[in-house]
């Protein structure tokens, strides 16, 4: 990318098994695209486990915080855990999130624009599909939540992955894609709205 500005900004969304399943990649990427944002880089696959279990362990101390998290939520709730180690708990939600994202196809995109994963993030919705806002793509379209999940023994169904910052996009994004395989193009009626200093041409004088 030539600039630092704003408007360079990239993230990673996944398309899930589960969304590709509920035919929804159409209304996923209509949702990210009518707010400006440019679709860089696509491709569907079925991910080997290797290649999830690495996106998921990109950030090194991804197995220590995911279980600890995991272990203060049962414990929020009065349950005891299957497992008092941080780092057995997450082992047991990899292999069950490496199984999930290895069922089917998925569709693994790149997006670029001012604010992305932010702005991704807040039209994706919350992690859990229950407690997800109206308006979001988890909270239009799915049903599931953590204790659903948790009676299941599976991973929450949502649909959706999507980058949590901009340092966790530019590794995901590195893991996912070749260079050449993401593009820097402009959408010009996009960016001469959105970004110009001034909007010039509109008016037929």
């Amino acid at each position: 990318m030539s600039t630092n500005h704003p408007k360079h900004e990239r993230t990673l969304v996944i398309i899930k098994p589960d969304g590709i399943q509920r035919s929804l990649i159409g209304e996923i990427i209509k949702r990210y695209e009518r707010v400006g944002l440019a679709l860089c880089a696509a491709k569907m696959m079925v991910p080997t486990r290797d290649l999830i279990e690495k996106h998921y362990t990109l950030d090194e101390e991804w197995r220590q915080k995911v279980g600890e998290k995991s272990i203060a939520a049962y414990n929020a709730k009065g349950v005891k855990h299957p497992y008092a180690n941080p780092l057995e708990a997450a082992a047991s939600i990899l292999e069950r999130l490496c199984e999930y994202m290895t069922s089917g196809p998925v569709m693994v995109m790149v997006w670029q624009g001012a604010h992305a994963v932010a702005i991704v993030r807040k039209l994706t919705g919350g992690t859990e599909p229950l407690s997800s806002d109206v308006g979001t793509i988890r909270g239009d379209f799915v049903l599931d939540s953590y204790g659903m999940s948790d009676v299941d023994n599976r991973p929450i169904r949502n649909l959706v992955h999507a980058s949590g910052t901009v340092e966790e996009a530019q590794d995901e994004i590195a893991h996912w894609f070749a260079p050449d395989e993401v593009l820097d193009y402009k959408v010009i009626a996009t960016e001469e709205v959105m970004y110009a200093q001034k909007m010039k041409g509109i008016l037929r004088i």
